[in-house]
């Protein structure tokens, strides 16, 4: 069952989320199979990616896309998780080139993504009803830290973004294989007992000095990956934080939690071939006899033979597409 877990310690400024994903990864993963195979890293990484931006978009309760990006100049260039509103998700990654091999199916970020030193990771803020002239927020953090040195997994990468862009102490554990992809997020905020789950105010004289926080982020770091991806949340709570005044909340899952789905369309593909021109559709009408687009996200494919792609320019394109428009 994928479900998001939300909880607080009571009297501390101090809360916690845990994420976990199942069906729903399993089937974003069965969805690219059907298209370009990822290597093992790649999908680690990915379900990493995919669970933190689970974990980003409830933390900041924002009515938008929330979009996490990696690129660099490795053979991954690109990885990407979109995590709307209502915390549907969709994620891919364009990998140019070989990875070096694994026996544990894992690689550091400084050989898949940071080979050169310039990778980047950027986290994207859209507004769901922009604003004429307004433009999405976007922070951009390198993939190393203050001295230069190389960060090697997401989660350093993550923690070093809400410390720079948030002054936000956060302590980060993801985790993923081709069955699950989970993370736990334990962050300090300035507010005591349940008015934290606000996070709407910011106080920058306890960093790295909270002796609660610290306490309570020393116990999530002893989660083993492992751990993370086989035991029920109930166990994992119990298990860092026995001694602890643990709130919990009740959980998103079903219809209100994380789950799989991708916003491609016919018709946003059909604006997409528009916005080319009719004399690029018709050279690739005359090459290939159709035009078929695959969506990156989720597999589909949309298919436009000579009649469709007449109609994008006709003021046909409402009607009906033709049998195999969509795979």
């Amino acid at each position: 069952m994928n479900e998001l877990h939300k909880f607080l310690f009571e009297g501390l400024p101090v809360r916690g989320m845990l994420v976990r994903l199942t069906d729903s990864w399993q089937t974003l993963l069965a969805r690219r199979s059907e298209g370009e195979t990822l290597d093992a890293p790649v999908r680690k990484l990915l379900g990493e990616m995919t669970a933190a931006g689970v974990l980003m978009q409830s933390n900041i309760k924002f009515n938008g896309a929330v979009v996490l990006q990696v690129f660099g100049d490795g053979p991954v260039k690109l990885a990407v998780t979109e995590v709307q509103p209502d915390l549907s998700f969709r994620s891919t990654a364009k990998v140019v080139g070989e990875l070096p091999g694994t026996d544990d199916g894992r690689l550091p970020l400084e050989v898949m993504v940071n080979v050169g030193g310039g990778g980047r990771c950027a986290i994207t803020l859209d507004p769901k009803d922009r604003l004429p002239g307004q433009q999405p927020y976007q922070g951009v953090v390198p993939l190393h830290g203050d001295h230069g040195e190389p960060l090697h997994q997401l989660s350093a990468v993550l923690e070093h973004y809400m410390l720079q862009s948030e002054q936000l102490d956060t302590r980060l554990v993801l985790a993923a294989n081709d069955q699950v992809a989970a993370g736990l997020l334990i962050q300090r905020l300035p507010v005591e007992g349940e008015g934290n789950l606000a996070g709407s105010q910011r106080n920058e004289d306890e960093i790295g000095v909270n002796e609660h926080f610290n306490r309570i982020a020393h116990l999530a770091a002893t989660l083993k990956q492992e751990e993370l991806l086989t035991l029920d949340v109930d166990t994992i709570l119990r298990r860092l934080f026995w001694e602890e005044d643990v709130r919990r909340f009740e959980p998103q899952a079903g219809p209100t939690g994380p789950r799989f789905a991708c916003t491609c369309s016919r018709e946003r593909v059909a604006n997409m071939l528009r916005s080319l021109g009719v004399e690029e559709i018709e050279s690739i009408i005359a090459e290939q006899g159709q035009v078929d687009i695959g969506c990156d996200f989720c597999g589909a494919h949309y298919l436009f033979d000579p009649v469709d792609a007449a109609n994008l320019f006709t003021g046909g394109a409402d009607s009906p597409p033709s049998s195999g428009s969509l795979q």
